[in-house]
């Protein structure tokens, strides 16, 4: 009886990480595998979202994005465009560390992060310096993107916190 039981519990956490392992990775024609980030940002990615500050302040803001993906990982550049006219160019590079893993920079980061898939979920926090003249002023933003599982939106939300107050929060919608 107790064999039983051990051998259903086996089968069903098998079936479980195989199902996660599944959402999260697919096989591409040479063979490597790819995370849920490879296969959305591949190619043109179309974003609109809204940044809500504490003191009020709204910007809406739409992005073009361009994914090129490679051995290593992830380039994802984005061209941003402000509602007040006011346009940017930010570009991610993600490293594979792992499975899924990933290691990102991007002009404007302090210091790097770490990425980690899990799933149809991805999460990464990094220190980004808003005023890049002499004087600092550095916001800590807490990204979750959560994917679709028919593969055509994602939505990204974050918590932006200066020191120990969480003063902003920034919702994007990207769409294939």
């Amino acid at each position: 009886m107790k064999i039983a039981s051990t051998a259903v519990f086996a089968a069903s956490l098998t079936a479980a990480l195989l199902s996660v392992s599944s959402s999260a990775f697919a096989q591409t024609a040479d063979g490597m595998r790819e995370t849920v980030m490879e296969r959305f940002f591949r190619g043109q990615t179309q974003a609109q979202g809204t940044f809500r500050a504490i003191n009020g302040t709204r910007r809406d803001l739409d992005i073009a994005l361009r994914g090129t993906v490679t051995k290593t990982g992830l380039t994802l550049r984005e061209d941003i465009r402000y509602d007040d006219g006011q346009k940017e160019r930010k570009t991610w590079h993600f490293l594979r560390t792992g499975p899924a893993t990933y290691s990102g920079t991007r002009e404007d980061v302090i210091g790097g992060t770490t990425v980690r898939v899990d799933g149809n979920v991805v999460r990464f926090n990094y220190l980004v310096d808003l005023d890049p003249g002499p004087k600092q002023d550095i916001y800590r933003f807490f990204d979750t993107l959560t994917f679709s599982r028919d593969g055509k939106t994602m939505s990204n939300t974050a918590v932006v916190w200066k020191t120990i107050l969480p003063v902003a929060r920034v919702k994007i919608d990207f769409r294939k």
